[in-house]
């Protein structure tokens, strides 16, 4: 007798059908797992390097700050920390003013750097000196375009470190008396910045930067 050839019959082919779809559906699941915590981690790293690379152009701004006579180098004013600094190793990069801020972009607080052009005659730094706190209060289309967006900041604290100790910039302690020139008498030995980031990032809480003046100590 010839043997009944049997072919799959249509509940079998359905729940074959369902079994491929389920495992299609949670191989799908799994790679969008994969994916997104791929870019949390890329996101979280991105926010890390921009802090890191933040914090390391603050205590650059601050090594690089230049004397000139009759002319502010440090200055907090409560909403800015303005720097006159060197210029790069450029031949005839000369001079520059930087301010750091923070200010609310789109809702959000945010630590920002600000930088002048390289400046050439005494008018062009007094400009860009105004122009620096200005920026920090509200910023035309022109400042905001000279602006980088370092982190998201709650708030911010400056100190500065005179007489062996951490003070408040704006009391009169060690601060430049009427007609005074500033010199390497006023400029505090040491400037303590202190960051509340934002939650939600890749570091949030509060960090403590400290900057001291290479001359202190005979420049060791």
């Amino acid at each position: 007798m010839r043997a009944r050839l049997r072919g799959f019959t249509l509940i079998e082919l359905l729940v074959a059908i369902g079994l491929l779809a389920l495992m299609a559906a949670l191989s799908w699941r799994g790679l969008d797992g994969m994916t997104r915590a791929q870019a949390q981690m890329r996101q979280h790293s991105d926010e890390v390097l921009a802090l890191q690379a933040g914090l390391a152009q603050w205590g650059a701004d601050l090594d690089a700050l230049a004397l000139q006579p009759n002319t502010p180098s440090l200055d907090w004013d409560g909403r800015a920390l303005r720097i006159l600094r060197r210029g790069t190793a450029t031949p005839g990069a000369g001079l520059s003013v930087v301010a750091w801020s923070r200010r609310n972009v789109d809702g959000v607080g945010q630590w920002l750097r600000w930088q002048s052009p390289p400046l050439r005659t005494r008018g062009e730094l007094e400009l860009a000196w105004q122009t620096a706190a200005a920026w920090a209060q509200n910023p035309g289309d022109e400042e905001r375009q000279r602006e980088v967006r370092i982190a998201p900041l709650d708030q911010w604290q400056i100190f500065y470190y005179r007489g062996d100790a951490w003070s408040n910039p704006l009391s009169s302690e060690g601060a430049a008396g009427a007609g005074q020139a500033p010199s390497t008498a006023v400029i505090p030995d040491g400037v303590r910045l202190v960051l509340t980031l934002s939650a939600g990032q890749a570091i949030s809480g509060v960090v403590t930067r400290d900057w001291v003046r290479p001359t202190v100590g005979g420049g060791k």
